[in-house]
């Protein structure tokens, strides 16, 4: 491959890393940066590429998410980024568990959004007993009333709570990495980077999915975008959302100025080139920080949330359904697991 340096950025064909990440090799560290660094005017060149890439695994299909915010602003851990975390001076709502018939609801209303996937997620450093509870007897009862997948996201997990979600009928778990492991103690310090990795190989382990991704714009650098990424491909996790960071008034970054929506693409560009076949979901933040240009993050993304991230409103369903069709995309057609 032929390249020429430009100070920080190495000037690459884009279609031959398309071609070599169609051969399921992994783009090399160096290879990856230029995607980062690339300059602004050649994003178009650069989303043609990861379309491609996109579309040998997913084709047109976008498949849709939908979060239930299963219990809110009570959790102990002190996140930076979350106006639910310990010492977060938010006004967010704060609730414990619902019940077992509000999470059934939620997963109705999932599905008439024709929705592949329902992801009941709690505020928490990890599941208690009680919590373990109502959540398997609402997926056994929606495993049994709605067609539509479940991924739960619950915190930390040891491995028989991972064997007894999987057993209730939970197909994939939800855990995020963050950012590297380098950036990770800047974001967090009451539980460790590696506890993460450990619910998500446990998760696996119990035989569920892993959906594991990250927030970009907290601070980090690009070797820390990069670390995220590679860190992903070694866990072999099935599902990445890419959040990017919609500060919040109240914690410790609500002042970190908002990206811009070339680099946000860069980072989806760049994801799909390390993870080629994976379920790359573009996430919380996407309308304030892509803002006119959302539709362009579904040529290297094929999923996206809808209807909210837990603590903020998105941009609706309806404007989504037509955002996605005057692209050109169709919602995927759902297939139980």
């Amino acid at each position: 491959m032929k390249s020429d340096t430009l100070g920080e950025y190495t000037a690459i064909n884009w279609n031959h890393l398309a071609e070599k990440s169609l051969r399921g090799e992994s783009p090399d560290r160096e290879e990856a940066r230029a995607v980062l660094n690339a300059p602004d005017e050649e994003i178009l060149a650069l989303l043609h590429a990861a379309f491609r890439v996109r579309h040998r695994f997913h084709g047109w299909d976008v498949r849709l998410h939908v979060l239930q915010n299963a219990k809110s602003g009570l959790c102990r851990e002190n996140c930076s980024f979350c106006s639910q975390a310990i010492g977060a001076q938010s006004k967010v709502e704060r609730y414990h568990m619902q019940s077992v018939e509000e999470l059934i609801e939620g997963a109705r209303k999932a599905h008439e959004m024709k929705a592949v996937k329902y992801c009941m997620v709690t505020a928490t450093r990890g599941p208690s007993d009680k919590e373990m509870d109502i959540i398997c007897e609402a997926v056994r009862r929606i495993k049994a009333e709605i067609p539509i997948n479940i991924c739960t996201s619950l915190g930390l997990l040891n491995d028989e709570q991972a064997k007894r979600l999987a057993e209730a009928g939970v197909t994939r778990f939800n855990h995020n990495l963050e950012t590297s492991r380098n950036f990770f103690p800047q974001v967090c310090q009451t539980h460790h980077y590696d506890d993460r990795v450990a619910t998500v190989r446990a998760a696996k382990a119990a035989g569920m999915e892993a959906c594991c991704g990250g927030i970009i714009g907290m601070g980090e650098t690009i070797d820390d975008r990069l670390d995220l990424a590679y860190e992903l491909r070694e866990l072999e996790v099935e599902s990445i959302p890419i959040n990017f960071l919609d500060p919040r008034p109240g914690t410790p970054m609500e002042h970190v100025p908002r990206l811009r929506p070339m680099e946000c693409l860069k980072m989806l560009c760049m994801m799909r080139f390390v993870n080629p076949s994976r379920d790359i979901r573009v996430a919380g933040g996407r309308e304030v920080n892509l803002r006119d240009m959302q539709a362009f993050a579904l040529y290297p993304a094929n999923s996206m949330f809808s209807e909210g991230y837990l603590t903020t409103g998105g941009q609706g369903y309806d404007k989504d359904l037509r955002m996605i069709e005057d692209a050109g995309f169709r919602l995927a057609a759902l297939v139980t697991e």
